[in-house]
């Protein structure tokens, strides 16, 4: 669960976030919309620790974690969280493979393992005959899965995705949404999407809505799905 107590973001003189509280549950599909400007990518990366808040403090099941220093704040980031961004940000001259794996290895996994927790993620994601490809060998949407996968391969609590389909066509967009409700129903992972699609916050089970730094709606779309959780190391 993330807590977001009267945030503040300043970048000189320009105040990006004006006190934001926030409460994210575990399990839930959470979308955060707004125009362009709103604070929604910087809200985000300071729920994952990429950005200090200027004032207030960030939450993660009860510890305060915007404080750590920056050690501490990157070892959590590998640890508790996993990012997907709008252009998939796979490191060029590495397969599929090496790109999931990257995470694990930087986490303390020994090589076989990393591997191992990667090929899953392959499989599971219908990818295991791309796993030696490169990024440039691949199509958009499988970039994408790859970038899930790699978002996952060190069994995050959460997901913190950044426009993770504004690239996508339709038919790859809707397959990216419907893999994280999978996720959420198989697995248990909690999803906090910043996102211009109108489809999916629609179908999230909960919509932030942010205006010039501020919350000015925060709505529940639909009841999260019954917490069926596996146990993602056995699974994936």
């Amino acid at each position: 669960m993330i807590e977001i107590r009267n945030i503040h973001k300043k970048y000189d003189n320009l105040e990006v976030l004006r006190g934001i509280d926030l409460l994210i549950p575990d399990h839930e599909i959470v979308t955060i919309v707004g125009a362009s400007g709103a604070g929604k990518t910087t809200l985000l990366q300071i729920m994952g620790t990429l950005e200090k808040p200027t004032e207030g403090s960030v939450l993660f099941d009860g510890k305060r974690i915007d404080n750590m220093s920056d050690r501490e704040m990157a070892l959590f980031r590998n640890t508790h969280i996993g990012f997907v961004f709008q252009f998939h940000q796979l490191l060029p001259e590495f397969t599929s493979m090496e790109n999931i794996m990257i995470p694990a290895l930087i986490g303390g996994a020994k090589h076989a393992e990393a591997k191992q927790r990667a090929e899953g993620l392959l499989q599971y994601l219908g990818l295991t005959d791309r796993k030696n490809h490169k990024p440039s060998q691949l199509s958009g949407g499988e970039k994408q899965r790859v970038a899930v996968a790699r978002a996952l391969v060190n069994r995050p609590e959460i997901i913190l995705a950044d426009e993770p389909s504004g690239s996508l066509d339709s038919h790859n967009k809707s397959e990216l949404h419907r893999l994280f409700f999978n996720l959420r129903k198989e697995y248990g992972y909690t999803f906090v999407i910043v996102t211009h699609d109108e489809t999916l916050s629609t179908v999230a089970d909960r919509e932030i809505r942010l205006k010039d730094g501020i919350v000015i709606a925060d709505s529940t779309q639909n009841a999260p799905a019954q917490d069926n959780t596996n146990n993602p190391e056995n699974n994936l």
